[in-house]
């Protein structure tokens, strides 16, 4: 018997519970194929060309225009002038179409602002036309990337066909040691599991670690699961994610209607209900497998140039040398990770011949930054800022590699030519080690420049 009470044979995993709820039914099993009818559509620059396939389907209306939400995030500002054409013809798609939720050049990266706008809550199915959409796993969530086509068809229709994925389950415990981040444990999960480790999986993450981690930290580990293949990403939410979620809907009433704020109603009430709309899986649910991982044992990791998942530990590395160092992305740009960065260069200088890159993920995670002062003191170390956004992370801008060069890089993605010329390396890593490597001017463990 599970918790519940419920049968172990009648037992559901995360991604069912939340896939019944999208398509009205009781249950569904894994293998079926569902019409989910998401709670949150997302697109980005990228909503000009879906646009072009929506209206193939000779409608004048999308179906659920307080539903989509568009976030110009990808090249920001426009560096071309056929960017900026994308642009416009984007402003030009949501005003027409009344689309409920609009975010301008600035704002920030699209996972990192529905998070702060609280338009994704515990529960929720969201849909994005982006690969890292399992980055929600943080709220428990269920977030999962989809094509342009397949994003078209719900915006005409309101729903789309889902498989039911198979879930993988990984049981935390420990606790992390000094300078090892939650980007290790992706990047050493990934390492031992292969880049298709969880390919079209559920990846459900529990045990007793998961409390000791920061939402931040949360954030970013379930947002890299999308580099291991998988559908998406969950961790059970607790306390601490439904109070920071009421506090932002107590602070935009009205948002949600009917799991939102109302006006004057307290953090508690909301977070009450934000915990009564939220899944667990069941006790006894079947996994595809199961993995468990001691973060004790976790060290600071480096994926090197051209996979994901070639990872070794930052000592193995002889002395790489590093031209540009890039902090930000939707997996490491948020303020826990610009403190890790300010920890480790204020009072310090960037290495001669050594440049260094840092896109916020947001405007309240750069204001944020600002106000605590950290932006004075690493720009007084030699690092230059850029507008919140994906930054260099796609090639699209502000800060592409030369032939030759070498980066490393706070990102999820180190393919050949994904910062700019195919002949340029880049290694993942954290935000420390990144830091690390930019005053060092080579690949090193933060301890060696803090201590």
């Amino acid at each position: 018997m599970t918790e519940a009470g419920r049968p172990a044979d009648n037992a559901r995993t995360f991604a069912q519970k939340a896939l019944a709820r999208a398509c009205g039914h009781e249950s569904v099993a894994v293998g079926e194929i569902v019409d989910a009818r998401p709670d949150v559509a997302l697109s980005h620059d990228n909503t000009a060309p879906i646009a072009e396939i929506w209206r193939q389907f000779g409608q004048d209306r999308v179906a659920i225009p307080e539903r989509m939400a568009v976030t110009l995030d990808h090249a920001v500002p426009a560096p071309t002038v056929r960017h900026a054409r994308n642009h416009a013809e984007v402003r030009a798609f949501v005003a027409e179409q009344g689309v409920g939720h609009f975010f301008e050049v600035g704002r920030g990266i699209c996972h990192q602002v529905l998070s702060e706008e609280a338009l994704v809550l515990p529960g929720d199915v969201v849909l994005g036309s982006d690969s890292h959409t399992p980055h929600f796993g943080w709220l428990g969530a269920f977030g999962a990337g989809v094509g342009r086509s397949e994003m078209a068809v719900i915006w005409a229709t309101g729903e789309l066909w889902l498989r039911v994925p198979e879930s993988i389950r990984i049981r935390l415990e420990g606790v992390l040691g000094e300078w090892v981040t939650t980007k290790d444990v992706a990047l050493t999960l990934i390492g031992d599991l292969g880049a298709d480790g969880a390919l079209y999986r559920s990846v459900e993450f529990d045990g007793p670690a998961i409390a000791g981690l920061t939402l931040d930290s949360r954030a970013a580990l379930v947002n890299m699961m999308a580099e291991m293949g998988a559908k998406n990403a969950y961790m059970a939410p607790d306390g601490a994610v439904f109070r920071t979620v009421a506090e932002r809907l107590v602070a935009r009433p009205g948002r949600r209607a009917g799991r939102g704020a109302e006006p004057g109603e307290t953090v508690e009430a909301v977070a009450a209900r934000l915990q009564s709309g939220a899944l667990y899986p069941d006790r006894g649910a079947a996994y595809a497998a199961g993995h468990v991982l001691d973060l004790a044992g976790v060290e600071p990791r480096v994926a090197r140039p051209h996979q994901v998942d070639d990872t070794v530990a930052v000592g193995e590395l002889d002395s790489v040398r590093v031209d540009q160092a890039f902090i930000g992305t939707c997996t490491n740009g948020r303020l826990e990770d610009l403190g890790a960065v300010h920890r480790v260069m204020a009072g310090r200088r960037l290495a001669r011949g050594t440049r260094m890159v840092i896109v916020p993920a947001s405007s309240e995670v750069w204001s944020e930054a600002l106000g605590r002062g950290w932006v004075a003191d690493l720009v007084a170390a030699g690092a230059v800022f850029g507008t919140p956004g994906c930054g260099p992370c796609m090639g699209n801008h502000l800060g592409v590699l030369a032939p030759g060069e070498v980066c490393i890089s706070s990102a999820n993605r180190n393919f050949q030519g994904r910062m700019g010329d195919r002949g340029a390396e880049i290694y993942l890593a954290s935000p420390a080690v990144v830091a690390a490597s930019a005053i060092a001017g080579r690949i090193v463990h933060p301890r060696e420049v803090t201590e």
